[in-house]
């Protein structure tokens, strides 16, 4: 990605979050359903103390950072960065005042700290950045001597994504314009190491786990990615003929078909990976 259409996607990504953070933070980041069951999971992969100086990248609405106040003492502190700046104005009246807390607007590929921290953290956002490499290299610029960095991704195994998006992209194929993030970018344990391991990281571990997550039955499936998508998104369906929605809502039906149960309910299984790396 050239810097120009690099910068034209992140002044459209942070657009688009600053118009979603609320029914993200509604739907996923404030509830702990689908991914989420994993913050916990990487907040304890990182030995956190009460004296750990911690800066959680792409913090969104504060998932990670929530988790990280629980586990960091007067003696230490933890630092939220975000491009959205609606995004960490719910993060700060979710999280509450605190004084080792602060919250800053920051782009992960140009993070600019002069001061060193223990542990840095990236919750599914990686895959996110144009250059991830560079916001890789730029974490372990910031990190002390044997700090640790801590990254989540979505496997490939989230059908809660793909049921739905391959089917939209059969009547919509410029859904996710070009240069749009692949949400799985890195979704497998090679691809995940690889990068990490290109920005100069070592002793790396992922571990693999797969949460279940319920959106209901087909309509609630539906009738949600139609709520709590991005305006631009949901103006293309709204574009589409009424026989073509339906004949695309069929599609979405058949691919969630082997997560369907005999009441309706569809229960998808979401694969989350899992890094932490020493500087």
């Amino acid at each position: 990605m050239t810097n120009s259409n690099s910068s034209e996607y992140k002044k459209r990504n942070i657009a688009i979050w600053d118009e979603v953070a609320p029914r993200y933070h509604k739907r996923w980041a404030g509830t702990g359903n689908g991914p989420f069951q994993g913050t916990e999971k990487l907040v304890d992969m990182l030995h956190i103390d009460g004296k750990s100086w911690v800066l959680d990248v792409a913090c969104g609405t504060g998932a990670v950072t929530r988790k990280l106040s629980e586990k960091v003492g007067d003696m230490g502190g933890i630092v939220g960065a975000d491009t959205s700046r609606t995004a960490i104005k719910i993060a700060k009246e979710w999280n509450g005042r605190k004084p080792n807390l602060h919250f800053v607007n920051a782009d992960a590929e140009n993070l600019g700290f002069s001061v060193k921290f223990d542990v840095v953290t990236c919750q599914y956002a990686l895959f996110f950045f144009p250059d991830a490499p560079k916001a890789l290299m730029d974490m372990r610029g910031i990190l002390r001597d044997d700090g640790l960095l801590g990254i989540s991704v979505h496997g490939k195994n989230t059908p809660f994504f793909s049921s739905m998006l391959d089917a939209i992209t059969e009547f919509i194929p410029d859904y996710i314009p070009p240069g749009g993030p692949a949400l799985d970018r890195y979704g497998t344990k090679h691809a995940l190491e690889e990068v990490v391991c290109s920005a100069g990281f070592r002793v790396i571990k992922v571990s693999d786990h797969t949460f279940e997550y319920s959106p209901g039955t087909l309509e609630d499936y539906w009738e949600d990615h139609l709520r709590y998508v991005a305006r631009p998104l949901r103006e293309k369906i709204d574009m589409l003929k009424e026989a073509d929605r339906g004949i695309l809502k069929e599609k979405v039906r058949n691919n969630a078909k082997p997560y369907t149960k005999k009441d309706g309910t569809i229960t998808f299984p979401w694969q989350v990976l899992i890094l932490a790396a020493k500087n």
